[in-house]
């Protein structure tokens, strides 16, 4: 039914696996529509979602760089815009959501993790928004959800520098709410989704919905974010940022 994607239906919950390990499971326009897909069927009938990456490496290692390199514009703002769709979805979802991150979780896995209200990381993974290392921004929400979840400073650190984190240090800053030791990750992981799932569901749907309005407007900061990441795809730094990284070299920006 998916290319891209696992989904598994349990009694309390939906795992959702994105399912490209020879990719890191990078996120394209493609497994965008599937995920988008799958939140409109699984809508029909709602549980609680699980997020996850195929093999031992990667969550989400972010998003496909070969397929974004040599975008115009317009492509980069619909490549935006699906993850914004989809993401905002998730965030909106009326029961919990989680992200089970069992590995790399970069750029557009940062973002889909972020769009969930629990995030489990293994101890080993990464965890970050490097997208300035490769010219751009990030663009299907973190400029919205990292500043809402860490506070402004935090995020304009990690976004402006780069930098990655491991899972200790995610948990610190409360990027992350849990992090469980590599052996084991899945069986250990998946005890506290049964444990949340034990809850009674009208009380979590309430809790989530009243929760999520107490934040700001959402709209407002996604389009905003959208329409400077697709402005970035007329530099030059855009062409040499993801050209170094494909050719696994450092890149040479020119402030072009």
């Amino acid at each position: 039914m998916y290319e891209h994607l696992k989904v598994e239906k349990e009694d309390l919950f939906t795992v959702i696996t994105i399912n490209r390990p020879g990719q890191l499971n990078a996120l394209n326009l493609e497994v965008l529509e599937e995920l988008n897909r799958v939140l409109e069927e699984e809508g029909k009938d709602p549980s609680i979602l699980v997020f996850t990456g195929e093999g031992e490496k990667a969550f989400v290692a972010g998003a496909d760089i070969a397929a974004m390199k040599d975008m115009t514009p317009l492509e980069a703002e619909k490549l935006s815009q699906a993850g914004q769709v989809v993401f905002h979805k998730i965030y909106q979802w009326p029961l919990p959501t989680v992200a089970l991150i069992n590995g790399y979780a970069l750029g557009g896995g940062c973002e889909l993790a972020l769009a969930c209200d629990l995030r489990v990381i293994k101890e080993g993974a990464l965890i970050g928004q490097p997208e300035i290392t490769l010219g751009i921004i990030p663009g299907f929400g973190g400029t919205h959800f990292l500043k809402k979840i860490i506070g402004e400073a935090r995020a304009k650190e990690l976004i402006m520098t780069g930098k990655t984190l491991k899972a200790r240090e995610a948990e610190k800053i409360g990027l992350v709410q849990t992090v469980l030791p590599d052996e084991n990750f899945n069986e250990e992981a998946f005890k506290q989704v049964q444990e949340l799932g034990s809850r009674g569901s009208k009380a979590l749907r309430a809790a989530k919905m009243v929760l999520n309005d107490n934040h700001e407007d959402v709209k407002s900061g996604l389009e905003k974010e959208r329409t400077f990441f697709a402005e970035l795809f007329t530099t030059q730094d855009q062409t040499e940022g993801m050209t170094a990284f494909l050719e696994k070299r450092k890149p040479r920006f020119k402030n072009k």
